[in-house]
């Protein structure tokens, strides 16, 4: 069976989404004060540095921004590996009275999210927690939606969509890969 790949998003593409949902995120919460972006790893993390940049530039302040690991938070993580890869957690702010935006490559099944909401809980309280996803690809499980998405994508039988970020693949594209 042969992959076709379908291009979703380029770079360009992926540049003007994120500067558009990084002021959609400071609208929504009336500015940047007590603001924090913590991403889950792998994509996550990335996406959530390049928005911390983006709204830095335009406000000139130090936005607190970390990294989250939810693998030991999954409710799956027995079944795919019995020597888990974990990463490291780096929040090194406190989350109470911070509304955290929490950012991640692509939402699916809403699991993901789950696991960090507990990850994110077992840290500290905060005022509040906010979803920024590149890509929402529909088929959820759990009843959790994105707050803020660059691309919204229905995914069939068969489809994956894949994120490619240039920190960690050496360029920046979204591709719907299906089997023919």
């Amino acid at each position: 069976m042969q992959k076709v790949k379908t291009r979703l998003l380029d770079g360009d593409d992926i540049d003007r989404t994120l500067s558009r949902m990084a002021m959609q995120i400071v609208e929504h919460n009336h500015g940047v004060e007590n603001l924090a972006i913590i991403g889950i790893y792998t994509g996550g993390v990335y996406l959530a540095q390049r928005i911390q940049v983006l709204i830095q530039e335009q406000f000139g302040i130090n936005l607190p921004t970390g990294s989250l690991d939810i693998t030991l938070y999954r409710d799956d993580w027995s079944l795919a590996t019995q020597n888990p890869v974990v990463k490291k957690t780096a929040i090194d702010f406190a989350l109470q009275d911070k509304a955290v935006v929490l950012v991640d490559d692509v939402v699916y099944t809403g699991r993901t999210i789950r696991a960090a909401l507990d990850a994110i809980m077992d840290l500290g309280r905060p005022r509040c927690i906010q979803l920024a996803a590149l890509v929402d690809r529909g088929g959820r499980e759990l009843p959790i939606q994105p707050d803020y998405t660059g691309l919204d994508v229905q995914v069939g039988m068969g489809e994956h969509v894949h994120v490619l970020l240039r920190e960690h693949d050496g360029v920046d594209e979204v591709v719907l890969v299906r089997q023919e």
